[in-house]
Formats: C-alpha cells, structure tokens, sequence
C-alpha cells in the first residue's frame, strides 16, 4: 500500500522538492545581500542619530523578491489543497480502483491512513520547510521596521503558514470524497480555502486576546480638526499613533466618559472655527488646547509581545480543522463504502 501510494505521487513528490531546491538556492544567494545592505544602514544611521526617518535601502533592495517570494507562501496551502489533497481520493474514487485495493486484504482505515499519512506528511514538510526559508529571507525586512501584525504579513511570517497548509490539504481531501469529482473538489478547496482565511483574519483573530487601551493628549497624539463647508461641521481627526510592531485596530477621540464629540460640542467650544473668516492655523490650535483639558485620543490595540502567541493560536485553529476535516473524510467513506 505504501508503494503504491508513493507510485501514484511520485510526479508531484519529484515536482514539489525540485521547485523547493530552486527556491532554497534563490533565497540562498540573495538572502546574504539583504543582511549585509540592512547591517551597513543600520550602523551608519546610528552614527548620524538619525535611524527613525532615514529611508532603509533595503527595502529598494531586490524590488521583485519582496514582492513575488511573499507570494509563494500566500498560494502553497491553495496550491497544496488542489493538487495534493483535492486528487487523493476524489481520483480512486472516479476510477473506481478503490476496490480493487480493498479487495487485498488492505482495509479502509489503513488505505486511508496511508494516504494521508504520507501524502499529507510531504505536503505539510515542504510547507514548513518553505516557511522557514522565507522567514529566514525576510528577517532583515521585519528587522528594518515591516509590522508582523500587518494583516498580510501576518500571513506569511511566522508558523502560521503550516497551520494553512494542513487545512488546505485537509480541505481537498474532505472536498474530494464527498463530491467524488478531482474538479469539483479543487474549487471547493479554493473557495473554502480563502473564505476560512477571510473569515479568521476579520472575526477570529481580533478574539484571541482582549485589545488594550491607551489614551493620548490631543496634542501629544498630533491630532487635528476638519471643518466641512458649507455644512459647517466640526470634527477632532485622530492622530498617527506610533506603538512600534502594533496591531492598531482603531483610534478615537472621545470625552471622559468615552463619548465621541459631536460637531455641535466643538462648535460651542470653538466658535470662532465656525466664521471661516475668523478660521486658522492660530485658532485651530487654539481651539485643540482647550479641548485637550476634556477630550483625548483613544488607541485600542494588540502589543507587539502577542505576536507569537497569536501565531500558535491561528495555527492550531488550522490544524484542528485539518484534523477534523480528516476525521470527517474518514466517517463518509466509511458510511458510503465500508
């Protein structure tokens, strides 16, 4: 059972490690050059006391890499899930030669343990092992001030990538045993795929920790006002926040009991803002100090020290679901044909 199984995958065993030899030695020649651009403006930044606004010319380093490598890691769970889970039973399943191995004293169990065993162990391997590489390619760029808690960077740093590439192989596999077609099941996995990558950065995520909160002077936070016209409407625009490798997930300028300010409150408070003529830089900063004495800026958001437990948490959410899905696949075939 095993050579056959190993037979039947042979093409794509031998497609998948060559693309990962390719891109091991792609990353290996260009992964040094980054180190060493990120090392040389690191130390000449720091003699000149100016490393928070100077321009890192790694990130004008290797333009194309920056953006097609990321890619790599975005696709292989969709890639892994249709052309390695999507086929592994849809396809015996379609020719019917799933009898012929139960017929060999070989049971459902073992014939699908192997399956997934071995198929799914190489699948779930080179996700790891292209993880890996990446990060490994990547460190000089997250060092030289990328966010981890981007919601794309997230996504392909760290380890939650294997947990993606397990649900997307699990997926095609449940896929290709319950609609018994290669086709059928490969866009199933896709759909499902991104739709439960979707579905965990938006509802998900956000729950794996309560966010916190912190509370800024209007005039330390640089916020600013908006006056509309003709409507005249007065508004307090929340200014930049700078937590470093934060995940911001919102900023508000409300009172002391956590109400937002409403344009006719600044307008009473400030009104010389409301006679355009009277209107300017003066007086807009006038108006800021004294509402600074009641209102200030709220920033709700996720330290940069949960980073890596957020990353377990998504990956084991993925690897649960692989296992149930693999759980699922069992059952069915087992209620159809055993």
């Amino acid at each position: 059972m095993i050579r056959v199984t190993l037979r039947q995958f042979q093409s794509e065993a031998i497609i998948s490690f060559g693309l990962l030899a390719m891109l091991g030695l792609l990353l290996a020649v260009t992964g040094p050059h980054l180190d060493q651009v990120n090392d040389a403006f690191q130390t000449a930044c720091k003699a000149a006391g100016d490393c928070a606004t100077a321009p890192n010319p790694v990130f004008l380093t290797n333009p194309e890499l920056q953006t097609w490598v990321p890619l790599i890691l975005t696709f292989m769970p969709v890639v892994v899930g249709l052309f390695f889970g999507a086929p592994l039973v849809a396809r015996e399943l379609e020719t019917g030669t799933f009898r012929l191995a139960w017929t060999q004293s070989v049971t459902l169990r073992r014939w699908l343990a192997v399956k997934l065993g071995l198929v799914g162990l190489e699948a779930v391997l080179t996700g790891g092992l292209v993880t890996g590489m990446i990060d490994w390619w990547q460190s000089p760029l997250n060092a030289a001030g990328q966010n981890p808690f981007d919601p794309v960077n997230f996504g392909y740093n760290g380890v939650v990538p294997i947990g993606y590439t397990a649900f997307g192989f699990a997926l095609g596999v449940a896929s290709g045993v319950l609609l018994r077609r290669t086709i059928a099941a490969m866009g199933t996995t896709l759909v499902g795929l991104i739709a439960a990558r979707l579905a965990v950065v938006s509802w998900v995520r956000p729950l794996f920790a309560a966010p916190l909160h912190e509370s800024l002077s209007l005039l330390k936070a640089h916020a600013s006002l908006s006056l509309q016209a003709p409507a005249d409407t007065l508004s307090v625009v929340a200014g930049p926040v700078n937590i470093p490798d934060a995940w911001i997930l919102s900023t508000t300028v409300a009172d002391r009991s956590g109400h937002t300010p409403t344009s006719r409150y600044l307008l009473h408070a400030c009104p010389a803002l409301g006679q355009p003529s009277a209107a300017g830089p003066t007086a807009a900063h006038a108006c800021l100090v004294k509402l600074s004495a009641t209102l200030h800026e709220v920033v709700t958001y996720q330290p940069a020290s949960r980073y890596w437990p957020f990353q377990w948490a998504e990956m084991g959410i993925f690897l649960a679901a692989a296992l149930v899905l693999c759980g699922l696949t069992y059952w069915w075939l087992r209620r159809q044909y055993g």
